[in-house]
C-alpha cells in the first residue's frame, strides 16, 4: 500500500525539488556569465585540483561528479577545446584515461572559486541560521549515504 506524503511532507518536498533547481540554475548562471563554465563544468576543475597531480582517472570522475560516462566524455571535449583540461593515457591500464588539470584550469578554477563562494553564500548559506544550515547539511548527509553507500562516512560526500 502506497504511503502517500501528507499536505506538510509535500509542502517541504516541493519546496526541496524548487529550491534546489532554482540555486543549480543560479550558480550556474553566475558561473557562465562570469567565466564561461558551468556549475558542472567547475565541479569537474575542482575534483581535479583536488587530486593528486591534479589527475583522476575518468571513470573516477564520472563517479565523483555523479555524471554519467558519456555526458562526462562530452564535458571533458569541450573543457579540452577550452585548454582547462586535457586527456592522457592511463600508464596503468591503457584502455583507461585521465583527466588532467591543466595550468589555465586552475588559473580559470582559482578565479572562479569567489564567484562560486559568493554566489552559495548569498543564495543558500547567509539565508539560514548557522543551526538550520548545519540541520540541512546533516538531514541531506542522511540521504547521500542511503543513495551511495551506507558505509559511507559523511566527510567522504563532500
Amino acid at each position: 500500500m502506497t504511503r502517500w506524503l501528507d499536505e506538510t511532507e509535500q509542502r517541504h518536498w516541493r519546496a526541496y525539488i524548487y529550491a534546489t533547481t532554482l540555486l543549480h540554475e543560479k550558480l550556474s548562471r553566475e558561473l557562465q556569465e562570469a567565466h564561461g563554465i558551468t556549475l558542472a563544468d567547475y565541479e569537474i576543475l575542482v575534483r581535479l585540483s583536488e587530486a593528486p597531480d591534479r589527475r583522476l582517472r575518468m571513470s573516477h570522475l564520472a563517479d565523483a561528479t555523479l555524471a554519467s560516462r558519456s555526458r562526462l566524455s562530452h564535458q571533458i571535449d569541450r573543457l579540452e577545446k577550452a585548454d582547462l583540461v586535457r586527456r592522457e593515457a592511463c600508464e596503468t591500464d591503457r584502455r583507461g584515461s585521465n583527466a588532467v588539470l591543466t595550468d589555465h584550469g586552475w588559473d580559470a578554477l582559482v578565479e572562479a572559486a569567489p564567484t562560486h563562494v559568493a554566489g552559495v553564500r548569498e543564495h543558500l548559506v547567509d539565508l539560514l541560521t548557522p543551526e538550520q544550515f548545519a540541520d540541512l547539511g546533516n538531514a541531506l548527509a542522511v540521504v547521500a549515504r542511503h543513495l551511495n553507500s551506507p558505509d559511507l562516512p559523511a566527510e567522504q560526500l563532500a
